[in-house]
């Protein structure tokens, strides 16, 4: 598995776009913010009448609509990838993009959202789990530490344990969830003959967004909507701004930025930076929902920046000489994948 070797190059318009490790961590957060955005913007649709899954298939449907456009004027040779990947292309749009969040809707009709949250952000210790055993290196100490941090300042931020309701066909889905999101980072960050970031996002959302449409039409999933107006930051609008920005912010720039900063960083550091996005949508309903935040809440978001900046701290540095196999060059190269 060749997905959690960090840092890249600039690509040509035929060849993978890719970006430095540096410019991952800024990809990382913005893309965290984007995701984290999702919530409100969907809670704002779904008070006024809007069933869950018609806001999601909103959403990928909207992203996919505006990637494609940018996908055919700015990386037109790339989209030769889909045709080399298809496979890969197909899982993406099906596990990544449809799985996860279907999966997350059908674990909070079981258990409290801070439950299912928290299982489904179990996705980072999967995704170290999997490199793990595929590379045959134990992570580092401070990568455990960092993770366990950033995971337990989730924890809080979420309020996990107020009011939360169990339930085993909700657990099942949760954890199903998080096999979802660990599949969107390891596939993510894959490196080499990858599929461009543009396209793959764009592809992906496109399959997705057939998925949940036909998933609708058979009725496995209801698809409801409303004309009404949505309230955010304590004004009415058009119910049309919460579909815009869930396609523009929390699906086209989210995943293409999230493709490219797990690209960059590698898959585990990757991972461990997303859970700013519990933080982020903590302060969006707080700022758009008038939502209230504790000081606890707050706390527990500085642990969640401080896992994700050890978990990163110790990405930059090089793993041991004798950690490397003998056919791998010092900078870990040949397609090895390095742990942070």
């Amino acid at each position: 598995m060749t997905g959690d070797v960090p840092g890249g190059v600039a690509g040509s318009s035929k060849g993978p776009l890719m970006v430095s490790s540096r410019s991952g961590v800024a990809f990382a957060v913005t893309s965290a913010i984007a995701f984290g955005m999702s919530g409100p913007f969907a809670k704002a649709l779904t008070d006024t009448g809007w069933s869950p899954e018609s806001a999601v298939l909103a959403r990928i449907v909207g992203g996919a609509v505006i990637l494609l456009p940018v996908v055919v004027l700015l990386r037109r040779g790339a989209l030769r990838g889909v045709l080399s990947a298809p496979v890969t292309v197909v899982a993406y749009g099906v596990v990544a993009v449809a799985g996860a969040q279907v999966c997350f809707f059908n674990a909070i009709q079981h258990l409290s959202v801070g439950v299912a949250l928290m299982l489904e952000y179990l996705g980072p210790v999967l995704v170290i789990g999997w490199i793990w055993i595929t590379t045959r290196r134990r992570p580092r100490p401070t990568t455990m530490a960092g993770v366990a941090l950033a995971l337990g300042g989730a924890l809080v931020v979420l309020d996990v344990f107020d009011g939360a309701v169990f339930d085993p066909v909700g657990v099942l889905w949760g954890l199903s969830a998080a096999v979802c999101l660990a599949f969107y980072f390891v596939v993510s960050a894959k490196q080499g003959d990858a599929v461009d970031p543009l396209v793959l996002s764009a592809a992906g959302l496109a399959v997705g967004a057939i998925v949940v449409g036909v998933a609708g039409m058979l009725g496995m999933v209801p698809l409801q909507v409303s004309t009404n107006d949505v309230a955010l930051d304590g004004r009415a609008w058009p119910w049309w701004t919460s579909v815009a920005v869930l396609a523009l912010v929390s699906a086209a720039v989210a995943y293409v930025f999230g493709i490219m900063a797990s690209r960059a960083l590698g898959a585990s550091t990757a991972s461990v930076i997303a859970l700013v996005e519990v933080l982020c949508a903590v302060v969006a309903a707080w700022l758009l929902l008038g939502e209230t935040v504790s000081l606890t809440q707050i706390a527990g978001g500085a642990a969640i920046l401080t896992g994700a900046a050890v978990v990163q701290w110790r990405s930059d540095a090089p793993p041991p000489v004798e950690a490397l196999p003998a056919s791998a060059g010092m900078d870990g190269s040949h397609g090895v994948s390095v742990l942070p």
